[in-house]
Formats: structure tokens, sequence, C-alpha cells
């Protein structure tokens, strides 16, 4: 049972304490609106601070930063996991940011006009609220049949952190998105007898060209005229199988431009080298692994679901209708199509980069939220 007594009222309300609700969060200083945050974690980053040891940013530190704090000269372009969650603190330290952690949102609804916020400390009233939790909080696990029945381990890639023990181990990755692909490659690497299921294929781009991150040459590339991005596409497609031979996984029907394609070579170089099997999706789990849609067969001690994370809307319950992503609709990028007073930052995810994105979506949400408040 909810609580249901307000214990107290506040102007705008934060959801989320990580790089969109920090971003937030300083834009929101920045235009003099007071507000709250809050964090289900412990720490400012807590998804950063959970994530896999080895996970490096493929997006280049300079579309990579928050508002107002970008990255040192001495930075790598491409940031270890451990760094960026130093600069996420960092960054709280230096604007001030007063993240209330250890306060789980747990239920948002809309009564005569106002938000009521249930949170595992009490319930919040808000005339304004920015959801800012990203996707990582909300893996996506398909269930198999026969998924009662396997007697290995069974976990989603969100709780994988290092192959410590994996190596010979027989691992079933299923899934090959950037995940996927990182997690299958280093388990290999570490020893481990590693098979990846592909469902219906995977685009896999470079993460440099000519020196550049792939993030910037997309960011200018789709600015152009869609028959020119295509064209594009296919040149460094034709160039990439001279250098590198035809691929090693199926393409799948959608184009890069339609959907976030496989960052680097990792993944390829070790199927191309036989480190890593390949095999179609997945129909059905057994008692010692799993059947395939091409109706074959495999034995596995552990299974990885690399299949992807769907925005954290949990507590919005079925106030907000989604587009075919799963994040909700929206107008002007961050403002709900559904809801008044209800904003989105963090649920943009394109080439563009999820991070370059949040800067541009706080600065907007932040924004907008001014210019409303002092219309009234």
């Amino acid at each position: 049972m909810w609580r249901s007594r307000v214990t107290e009222r506040v102007g705008v309300l934060v959801v989320g304490g990580g790089p969109a609700g920090l971003a937030t969060s300083q834009q929101l200083r920045r235009h003099g609106v007071p507000h709250r945050v809050l964090e289900r974690g412990d720490t400012v980053g807590h998804t950063w601070a959970n994530l896999y040891d080895s996970l490096t940013l493929h997006t280049g530190k300079h579309m990579s930063s928050l508002p107002g704090m970008a990255f040192p000269r001495s930075a790598p372009l491409f940031l270890p996991r451990r760094d960026f969650l130093e600069y996420l603190r960092s960054y709280a330290a230096r604007f001030e940011l007063a993240i209330e952690t250890g306060c789980e949102v747990q239920r948002i609804t809309r009564t005569a006009g106002t938000w009521t916020v249930s949170t595992s400390r009490g319930v919040l009233a808000a005339d304004r609220v920015i959801v800012a939790t990203g996707i990582v909080a909300n893996p996506k696990a398909p269930h198999f049949p026969g998924e009662e029945r396997f007697a290995g381990r069974l976990t989603h890639s969100v709780a994988y952190r290092r192959p410590d023990g994996c190596a010979g181990r027989r691992v079933l990755v299923v899934g090959v998105g950037n995940s996927g692909a990182e997690i299958g490659s280093e388990l290999a690497g570490a020893g481990a007898q590693v098979t990846v299921a592909v469902r219906s294929g995977a685009n896999v781009v470079p993460l440099t060209l000519a020196g550049l991150p792939i993030q910037y040459v997309s960011y200018w590339v789709r600015k152009l005229p869609r028959r020119v991005q295509e064209w594009t596409v296919a040149l460094v497609r034709i160039v990439t199988e001279l250098r590198r031979g035809k691929p090693v996984l199926p393409r799948p029907a959608h184009s890069p431009l339609d959907a976030i394609p496989v960052i680097g070579f990792d993944l390829v170089d070790a199927i191309a080298q036989g480190l890593i099997a390949v095999r179609t999706g997945v129909a059905e789990l057994t008692a010692d692994g799993a059947r395939f849609t091409d109706g074959t067969v495999g034995q596995f001690d552990d299974i990885i679901l690399a299949t992807g994370f769907a925005a954290a809307l949990g507590p919005l319950g079925g106030l907000v209708q989604v587009d075919a992503k799963g994040f909700a609709q929206r107008r002007d990028r961050v403002v709900s199509r559904d809801q008044p007073r209800l904003y989105f930052v963090g649920h943009n995810y394109d080439a563009d980069g999820g991070l370059h994105n949040i800067s541009r979506d706080a600065r907007l949400a932040a924004r907008l939220i001014a210019t409303d408040s002092k219309t009234r």
C-alpha cells in the first residue's frame, strides 16, 4: 500500500542522480530554479558504479562531457568506466549539487494538478517532475521456453562484472549489442568457451574513422540528406570489407542509421580467430543448454542475456504512452505528450551518443522550466 500523506512540497523534482540527473540539476541551478534530486543508489552515478569493470565509453570525450565541465586535456579520448564515474562525482562537487542518495522513487501519480511522488523516505508533492532515470535500471530479460529447466547460471548482462573464474566454462551470450559484444570478447580472451546467439544480425562499424571517433563522423553525416547518409554508410562498409574481409556476422535488414550499431571490431575479430562461435537465435532452453532456431543444440554452463534495456518508467505506471523503442512519447524532445509539467532527460538514444543528447536535453528542459516559471 502506497503512502498517501504528503511530507513536503517542492517546485521541481528530478528523479535520478546519474549523468542525466546531474546535468539537469546543474542547468536548473544555472537558471536559478529551486529543485530536489533523488537517487535510489548510495552514490551519484550509482548505475556507473555497478557496471562491468572493463567498460569504456565508445563515445569521444569531446561529445561525452556534461554542461559546464569539459574533460581535461590529459583524459583519454575514450574514458574507462572508473574515470567517468570519478568525473560524475567531481561534477556534483564542483557545482555543489545536493543529490539525495538512498531515496528510491516508487510511484508517481497526478492529482488535482499536482504530482505526488511516493519514495522510500516519504511522499513529496511537486509542481513539475523531470524523469532522468536512464535505461540501465530496467534491463530487458525475455522469457524462453524451458527456462525453468536450465541447471546453469542465467543472468542479464547488467549483473556481469568481470571474467574471473570463467576460464574453461561454456558461456552463451544472447544478443550482440555493444554490451554483448564487449562482454563476449572479454570472456573469450579470459579463456571461456564463448558462443553468441544472433537472432537478426548486427551492423558493425569501426570505433574510429581516419583517427576520429565514429560518433563524431556520424554527428556530421546525420546533417546531410538521407540519400547521402546511406551512400556514406555504404562507402564505409565497402572500405571496411576491403580491409578486413567479408563480415562474420549476418547483416540485419535495418541500416546502421536506424539503430545503434556494434562499435568496434573486438567481437568480430574474436569470431574470425575462432575464439567465439556464432549460432542463430534461441528457441528454448534445455536442462544443460539451449536449442537454437535452426534446430541445433548446445551445452552451456552460463547464459548471459545481453538483450538490452528499456526506459525506466515503472513509477509512472500507465500515465504515459511509449514509442516503438519503449521511451515516453514526447514533443520538443523532452516534454511529455501525455501529461503537463512532466519532462524527460536521457531518453534520446541515437548515434550522436547518449551523453551528448543528455547535455542537449538538460539544457532544453531547464530553459523551458525556467521560462515557464517566469511567466506564471
